[in-house]
């Protein structure tokens, strides 16, 4: 359905990068639901050639975590080039390039989404990573700086220019971060300006707005991110709403309970179990999201320190979560 450079792929629905959640446990669970191709977090070169302990355990894996992106920030060659030739050692089947967070910690740097201010900048640094690349390399940007400066299309070109293999594009632009509305008719511009295969992301928060987002921008695939917290069924809602037009069926409370207690279980064999029950604190609340009088139950949560604390608060999850989420 989806072919990006060499890499095929049987599905077009893919876990984006998302700082802090998408560990391997994360991932894992979601390809078990029809995920197929998922990325780790987003990686900064620099610290790829700090050689940091964080972001070799954010780069590990397994034979089960395949096909596997890698998505790397940077703005400035000589770490481009250092982190690339680190990255020799990982196994990995997509290479992305970020001109697109918004945040103004990355974006005061000149990395991120500050790479929209200049395609022609951009395009030379993609140019550099293809060439040394030996894996597919794509890159994702954001409809443009601000309203005033929409040049995704532009952006889009000089990347495909360099040789890009595919183009994420994120419809909003940096100044409104990941509120407001998106921009679908911008996103159908670019798809019908360059020839590589364009994945479109932005509030593909259920399967009716995944449909949306294919039906409004002819996009050749969809980023999942945001959507798949908590909801890892997500992949398998909108393949089965695109195929037969029907609205999947809610998980109820007990399937969630069961899951939630696999994702605890293989959080705490990957972390640990003091920091595994704490990385799944907040996953807890996007599971028991829409769920009636669960705050409680929400605050029990965040108090657990060990693995049956926190297996008890999820059986009562099981038992007074049964309203229908609203």
């Amino acid at each position: 359905m989806l072919q990006i450079g060499k890499l095929k792929l049987k599905s077009n629905l893919i876990l984006a990068p998302l700082a802090g959640i998408t560990d391997l446990p994360f991932r894992l669970l979601n390809r078990r639901f029809g995920c197929e191709l998922a990325f780790v977090e987003m990686i900064n070169v620099r610290s790829l050639g700090y050689n940091s302990p964080k972001t070799r355990q954010m780069l590990s894996t397994n034979q089960q975590d395949r096909p596997l992106g890698v998505q790397i920030l940077g703005s400035e060659p000589d770490f481009i080039l250092r982190g690339l030739d680190i990255l020799k050692g990982y196994r990995y089947d997509i290479l992305d390039f970020n001109a697109a967070c918004p945040v103004r910690k990355v974006t005061r740097r000149g990395e991120g989404a500050s790479l929209l201010k200049s395609p022609k900048r951009l395009g030379s640094l993609l140019r550099l990573i293809i060439k040394h690349s030996a894996v597919p390399v794509t890159v994702k940007i954001r409809s443009g700086w601000d309203r005033n400066s929409l040049n995704a299309v532009e952006s889009a070109q000089a990347a495909e220019e360099a040789g890009v293999s595919a183009v994420f594009i994120h419809g909003r632009t940096k100044t409104q971060g990941y509120s407001g509305k998106v921009d679908y008719k911008l996103i159908r511009q670019l798809k019908g300006s360059v020839k590589v295969p364009v994945i479109a992301s932005g509030d593909v928060l259920s399967p009716q707005l995944a449909v949306r987002m294919f039906e409004e921008t002819g996009c050749d695939g969809i980023l999942v991110a945001r959507g798949a917290l908590g909801n890892p069924w997500i992949f398998r809602q909108i393949r089965g709403l695109l195929r037969s037009n029907k609205l999947p069926l809610a998980v109820d409370a007990s399937g969630i309970a069961d899951v939630m207690i696999e994702h605890l279980d293989s959080s705490i064999a990957y972390h640990g179990e003091r920091n595994g029950v704490k990385i799944f604190h907040k996953f807890f609340g996007w599971y028991a999201r829409g769920r009636r009088n669960i705050r409680r139950l929400k605050e029990k949560a965040y108090r657990s320190k060990g693995r049956q604390d926190m297996f008890k608060v999820i059986e009562e999850f099981r038992v007074e979560g049964r309203d229908p989420r609203s």
